[in-house]
């Protein structure tokens, strides 16, 4: 499956839940064959993402730990934000080795793509927090990063499933 219609699927997905309803028949619109992939956790590229994007989210959280109580603040340089936006280049070219990594393997499940969405991802949440003009919109920023490095975390250390 193209990475294009994962992320179309996933957008379906989401857009069809309601937190108001419940399904009256809980068997999958799409019935999963095969095997779930191995897993990659283990493998040194992958242990190297995981150890980054946990590093990068605590201090993405140190970040809006640190930051003025006033959200109309303007919002002031970060102290080693420099450095920071190097390490996530950094580790936005390892998600992207991932993605090749998997997709030269021949991988059919979906983390090949997210991992290269991740990639592409990283250098625009990066820049909301450097733009930020506020300290309400650094909070923001700085929060949508630390969902994504979380994420970048999570969806390597799942458990795989099959492909869709």
């Amino acid at each position: 499956m193209s990475c294009d219609a994962v992320a179309f699927s996933a957008m379906l997905w989401f857009a069809s839940g309601s937190p108001g309803l419940q399904a009256v028949d809980p068997a999958p619109a799409v019935i999963q064959q095969g095997q779930a992939p191995a897993s990659v956790a283990g493998e040194p590229l992958f242990v190297d993402i995981v150890g980054r994007a946990k590093r990068l989210k605590a201090q993405a959280e140190t970040y809006r730990a640190g930051l003025p109580k006033d959200p109309a603040a303007v919002a002031a340089a970060l102290k080693g934000f420099d450095v920071f936006q190097g390490q996530i280049a950094e580790l936005a070219a390892q998600d992207m080795k991932g993605h090749v990594t998997l997709k030269e393997r021949g991988a059919v499940d979906d983390l090949k793509c997210i991992l290269r969405g991740i990639s592409q991802d990283l250098p625009e949440k990066l820049k909301a927090v450097g733009e930020a003009k506020t300290v309400k919109d650094q909070d923001l920023a700085l929060r949508d990063m630390v969902y994504l490095l979380n994420d970048n975390v999570e969806v390597i250390t799942a458990p795989p499933q099959p492909a869709a």
